[in-house]
């Protein structure tokens, strides 16, 4: 009984807190999408385009572990991975989510 009262407590505290703050809406009450600097300008396509470049540079270093990757494979006649392929194999993994990160965000 006492686990069912703390279940829900957690519950409804969790729910409560979640809601968050409101976004501001526009005159038809709708969410505004876009975000504001302190001076009132639209800053999103300031960040989208930043996020653009990030992804470029981020798929660049992808596309460059791959090459190290396969040329690491190709060299070796066994299915054998080195403990430095396994490392860049979880770093093309980081990069993957930090851009499909970037991609969710607006």
């Amino acid at each position: 009984m006492a686990f069912r009262a703390l279940f829900l407590l957690v519950f409804a505290v969790s729910f409560t807190f979640g809601q968050g703050f409101p976004r501001p809406t526009t005159d038809v009450g709708q969410p505004d999408q876009t975000l504001r600097g302190p001076d009132g300008k639209d800053r999103t396509q300031e960040l989208l385009k930043a996020d653009h470049k990030a992804n470029l540079k981020d798929l660049e270093t992808i596309r460059q572990l791959g090459e190290e990757i396969q040329a690491e494979l190709e060299k070796h006649d066994r299915h054998v991975l080195s403990v430095g392929a396994i490392k860049k194999l979880d770093e093309m993994e980081k990069l993957t989510k930090r851009i499909r990160g970037r991609m969710r965000r607006f």
